[in-house]
């Protein structure tokens, strides 16, 4: 990143209020030479202002994509209960696909015009 990106990066986090000394910690992330390289890359390229920044945009995402799972999960056990309360009420029927074939079958014949 040049100078003036950096300039610009550290402005920009300053009118948005962020600090850069606010309140964090620092971890060591061992990464496989071609993450590595790929971090370095996005931060040459002067899309991310530092290694830090990509981790934690990777991060955020990460986390986003762990709460949707949690979303889509708690809604696939709700799915799931609804049906064992509708099998539980007698509110199920044994499946036969001869007789939706043939009901089908009888429906389309009906709305046909006639020949």
């Amino acid at each position: 990143m040049t100078g003036l990106h950096k300039v610009c990066y550290n402005h920009t986090l300053y009118e948005l209020g962020v600090s850069m000394s606010s309140n964090v910690e620092r971890l060591t992330v061992t990464l496989t030479p071609e993450m590595a390289h790929a971090v370095r890359g996005v931060v040459d390229s002067g899309a991310y202002a530092s290694s830090s920044e990509v981790i934690r945009e990777a991060l955020r995402d990460w986390q986003h994509k762990r709460r949707m799972q949690e979303n889509q999960l708690h809604e696939l056990r709700a799915e799931i209960q609804a049906g064992l309360d509708d099998v539980k009420a007698g509110r199920v029927h044994d499946f036969n696909a001869d007789d939706i074939i043939a009901l089908g079958r009888k429906k389309l014949a009906d709305r046909s015009p006639s020949a």
